[in-house]
């Protein structure tokens, strides 16, 4: 008798064992992957969002860790995806099950400022911009290409044909909606390349059906404006935030004098500007001369002396709970960002309509960096400077070395826009 229940004891006892060695196995079986996107721990932070879009290429759903740790990402484990990560030069970590348990539940916390944004599918991206131009003469080619994040190339023909229909994200490229061929007259007139550059847009418009430049560019600005309505996300840097919202503030308005057109302008026309159709600005004034300027909106020239080394701007902090959108555009490593210039650098505070988000601000100057809004179904972010790590861009200069900068802080903030359409359809808390 007892010696049967010592040999049954025994079989249990081995049972149990077995049960707990399995549940401890599963417990540290490694079933997903960290990209950390902090500032200590992430060697390529560009990259890191390249291998985002890629794993979303393959339709493997990715959490977007708000708040936690820089805004790390969340993947299911592969061997694959681990040797993407080493090939790319990303740092990753692997998790276990209960590992990945703890952050999820510390994220997930009323206590803490943190979400997991589920993110769906790689969005389609169109860059607008014309035939010619170069990945590093614009910062959103360059930062998509060192990324490896695939992209079609649109430009008026394109859009005016109805073809942004298909894209779920669209940038703009530094272009004058204006018809004022960027305002370079003054300085570049004699330019080959201004002459040029003229002489297409001319022979474009004209294709295209149109006696001017400016009424084709105003036409692409409302197809645009349609598309963005209709549910599109646009990102717009540089001298393409400015004109776009003047374009369309300006429509059935001729701003444009002889030496851009032919023709003079309306006498009158800033009285006849209308901000009720503009995306971000209000109450501004057009420059009037041949000043390298289109409005009173950019700070270019109005700041007070600001030397590069004390040039920075800084991101807001909201709520990753009740506002996801702004709080996804907002993920970085700091929150500090470097300033940059362009033709258009910063917005005057006081123009930003009261309905759109001031995301990145220096305070100082009483300027808007990096702002965002919603417009009818869809949403757009405008981002002013020419390149965040060419602090004064100028025509000619060599293109940047991303190489140089794998961890840039403003280069994140255009990733986060490209990586927003992914999880759009998580509506904002009321």
């Amino acid at each position: 008798m007892f010696n049967f229940k010592i040999r049954k004891s025994g079989k249990k006892n081995n049972t149990f064992l077995l049960v707990l060695l399995v549940f401890m196995t599963s417990l540290v079986h490694a079933n997903y992957i960290l990209l950390p996107m902090d500032a200590d721990t992430q060697s390529n932070h560009l990259k890191a969002y390249g291998i985002t879009y890629w794993s979303l290429q393959k339709q493997i759903k990715v959490k977007w860790l708000l708040n936690y740790r820089g805004g790390s990402f969340l993947f299911p484990n592969t061997d694959q995806l681990q040797k993407e990560c080493k090939i790319r030069g990303v740092s990753f970590e692997i998790l276990s099950d209960a590992e990945t348990q703890q952050i999820l539940e510390t994220i997930n916390s009323p206590s803490q400022n943190m979400e997991a944004i589920v993110l769906e599918k790689a969005p389609k991206v169109a860059v607008y911009s014309p035939d010619g131009k170069q990945p590093w003469d614009d910062a959103v080619t360059l930062i998509l290409t060192y990324a490896e994040i695939p992209y079609d190339t649109v430009y008026d023909k394109e859009v005016l044909g109805d073809e942004l229909i298909v894209y779920d994200w669209l940038h703009l490229h530094h272009e004058d909606f204006t018809g004022q061929y960027g305002k370079f007259y003054k300085s570049y007139r004699s330019a080959s390349w201004y002459i040029n550059e003229k002489r297409r847009q001319e022979e474009l418009a004209i294709s295209l059906g149109y006696s001017k430049v400016s009424q084709e560019k105003l036409a692409v600005a409302k197809k645009i404006r349609d598309y963005v309505i209709g549910g599109g996300f646009m990102f717009a840097m540089c001298s393409a935030t400015e004109s776009f919202d003047i374009a369309l503030s300006a429509e059935g308005v001729d701003i444009c004098e002889p030496m851009f057109d032919g023709d003079g302008s309306d006498p009158n026309y800033q009285a006849e500007i209308n901000f009720r159709r503009t995306f971000a600005f209000k109450n501004f004034k057009l420059e009037r001369t041949l000043k390298y300027d289109f409005s009173n909106i950019d700070m270019t020239n109005y700041r007070p002396e600001v030397k590069k080394e004390l040039d920075y701007f800084s991101l807001k902090d909201y709520s990753a709970k009740w506002d996801p959108i702004p709080t996804m555009l907002c993920q970085n490593h700091t929150n500090l960002v470097k300033g940059f210039m362009g033709q258009t650098t910063a917005f005057a505070s006081h123009m930003v309509k009261s309905n759109v988000l001031i995301l990145g601000q220096n305070k100082i100057n009483n300027e808007a960096r990096y702002i965002h809004g919603i417009k009818g179904k869809g949403f757009f972010t405008f981002y002013g400077g020419h390149d965040p790590e060419d602090y004064q861009h100028k025509v000619g200069d060599p293109k940047t070395e991303l190489e140089l900068h794998p961890n840039s802080p403003g280069y994140r903030l255009i990733l986060n826009n490209l990586l927003f359409p992914a999880a759009k359809k998580k509506k904002q808390k009321t």
